[in-house]
């Protein structure tokens, strides 16, 4: 209310009648107080009567939304010193004995002594004063045990106490942590497992994954158990079928990788070796999409158990391998980068090829060839069949597998 502090007492009086069942309330404590201050100046609330002045005190309650107590206490501060206005709270605190070095102290002492109970550390820190004459013990030595556990309970206590030693990580020297740079050269793989499932305790088949950075040359192969015994044979049947020759090998971090058998068979084939790095979810982005888009659409997520997995290797190499690289096309992105540095993909119609195609179009692709391939050879392979009669012989070869597998598998009918 602007100006209410000036109003006559009929105008007030008729103001309190008129506001019946009406309330206020104020906006801030110190415009309040000062408002309060100034309506009992301009009223002359002291020279008043006793009517006079509960009219004055109505109007006050009513316009601020004080309390009645509020009210009577702040006209009591008025009467006494003539201003109305916000006091400082005032927090009683008791004088502190003990300091920060103390506390750290006594942290010392609890961890050294494994932190005996109240009295028994009380009488150590009363000995190392009086007996061993350590003169920085003297306020520990004379503390109630009360008040021992009163500092125990307190934040510096338990920062000091607790002793946070972080996650040493173990150094695994087996292949370099970097992104692998092809610079437009075949040869450099990425390679991935994807696991067919359990069922029942029996394991399903590993499916290796590999895919050229470049040309997007895929080879799939299969093995029962993913340990080295059984893997070994399935990678050296892998960058055997590769017509180029195999300069890099990336994977993730998994131990059926990340071990000195695969590494020494990549040195002994000079081939690099290197692995994903933390928070680069895209360093092995590559063969994650064909994951989905090759080996999980042709074979599905249905368990097929480890027996299997001979007849799967066979399936791969003569069928579908085959199938991937000479007639299903992949497309290879046109990549932009604008102003700011930010990288924008396309697919347009002219940049899908197959993995065939896209090698023969690098500059000198006959020079990347293995020994004993060319390109006359692959040629040969590419228009043996054409690309939908390659496709049924896929799927129908497939179809056969799959139904042998449900056949032989010990599921249940309904799983069938």
């Amino acid at each position: 209310m602007q100006n209410g502090e000036g109003l006559t007492a009929g105008q007030i009086q008729d103001f309190l009648k008129g506001s019946e069942g009406v309330n206020f309330a104020g906006q801030n404590k110190k415009e309040v107080y000062a408002w309060i201050q100034s309506t009992l100046v301009t009223q002359e609330y002291t020279q008043h009567d006793k009517k006079g002045r509960g009219t004055i005190r109505a109007f006050v309650e009513k316009v601020t939304g004080l309390g009645s107590a509020q009210v009577t206490r702040l006209i009591r501060m008025f009467k006494e010193s003539g201003r109305v206005e916000v006091r400082a709270y005032r927090r009683l605190a008791f004088p502190r004995k003990y300091t920060d070095q103390d506390i750290a102290l006594l942290a010392e002492v609890d961890r050294a002594h494994e932190r005996l109970n109240g009295p028994a550390t009380r009488h150590i820190l009363e000995r190392e004063h009086a007996l061993f004459g350590n003169t920085k013990y003297a306020r520990l030595a004379q503390i109630s045990v009360g008040h021992l556990y009163n500092l125990r309970a307190s934040a510096g206590y338990r920062q000091r106490l607790a002793l946070y030693e972080g996650t040493k990580p173990t150094a695994v020297s087996i292949a370099e942590r970097h992104r692998p740079e092809p610079q437009g050269r075949p040869g450099y793989l990425r390679v991935d497992t994807v696991h067919q499932g359990d069922w029942d305790g029996a394991k399903g088949v590993y499916h290796i994954n590999a895919v050229d950075a470049v040309t997007q040359w895929q080879v799939v192969g299969c093995c029962s158990r993913i340990s080295e015994a059984y893997l070994i044979p399935v990678l050296e049947a892998i960058l055997h079928q590769f017509p180029f020759r195999v300069l890099g090998f990336h994977s993730d971090n998994g131990s059926e990788y990340i071990n000195h058998t695969v590494a020494g068979l990549l040195e002994k084939l000079r081939i690099e070796f290197t692995k994903s790095r933390a928070n680069h979810c895209q360093d092995n982005a590559l063969v994650e999409g064909k994951n989905g888009a090759i080996v999980r659409k042709l074979i599905g997520y249905g368990h097929i158990p480890g027996e299997h997995a001979e007849e799967l290797q066979k399936f791969y190499t003569a069928q579908m391998n085959p199938y991937v690289n000479f007639h299903r096309p992949c497309g290879f992105a046109t990549v932009s980068e604008n102003a700011r540095g930010k990288r924008r993909r396309q697919y347009k119609l002219a940049d899908y090829a197959t993995p065939y195609e896209k090698l023969k179009s690098l500059p000198e692709a006959a020079e990347h060839l293995k020994e004993n391939m060319s390109l006359a050879r692959l040629e040969q392979l590419a228009s043996a069949l054409s690309d939908t009669e390659c496709a049924k012989k896929m799927v129908a070869a497939r179809n056969k597998l799959l139904r042998k597998v449900k056949s032989d598998s010990p599921l249940p009918p309904r799983f069938h």
